[in-house]
């Protein structure tokens, strides 16, 4: 399963609607957040969180393409549909316990901000016959795992994930049209 590009001629005017918001609304949203969820955080923990992060292209492409491949082995029968990304809000450690991020490297001035965490989902039926998007993680012996369980106990599995974009603060914010 490939996703199609979906810029062939003539699919922009057929998509723009779709995918626009009016800046105005994205100003607002954005001022909501610094002005809330962003003042509490800072003040609860007492650091300058981050307001904005960056992924670039080729990394959410080469992660959309290994979330296809992974759904594909698990449930060849899984259309695009079936498909997506959770994003879960995320924080690094503090800098005292950054020897967690040792198989992750990511630069310690990130310590305490916070991140998101990409993990795929792949659509399901459940027990009473709802349709719902599970979080799943391919397993070492080529399985793929939902990662929920009642039972709530970690797994040990590595999870197919993403999670390190540029934070910004620390990153320099020029170019960004909505500071």
């Amino acid at each position: 399963m490939k996703t199609k590009p979906t810029l062939k001629p003539g699919a922009l005017e057929e998509t723009s609607g779709a995918n626009t918001i009016a800046s105005e609304l994205v100003r607002k949203l954005i001022a909501n957040y610094r002005d809330n969820q962003m003042q509490a955080v800072n003040k609860e923990l007492g650091i300058t969180d981050s307001h904005s992060i960056w992924f670039d292209l080729p990394k959410l492409k080469k992660f959309i393409a290994s979330v296809e491949d992974e759904a594909k082995k698990a449930n060849p029968e899984a259309s695009e549909e079936d498909l997506g990304i959770r994003f879960y809000y995320a924080a690094y450690p503090k800098a005292d316990d950054w020897a967690i991020m040792e198989s992750h490297p990511v630069e310690r001035e990130y310590a305490e901000r916070h991140t998101l965490v990409m993990i795929p989902t792949l659509k399901k039926e459940d027990e009473t016959g709802k349709m719902l998007n599970h979080d799943f993680c391919p397993s070492n012996d080529g399985s793929t795992l939902a990662m929920t369980s009642k039972a709530k106990q970690p797994i040990n599995l590595e999870a197919l994930a993403e999670n390190h974009g540029t934070l910004s603060p620390p990153h320099d914010p020029r170019g960004e049209e909505f500071p």
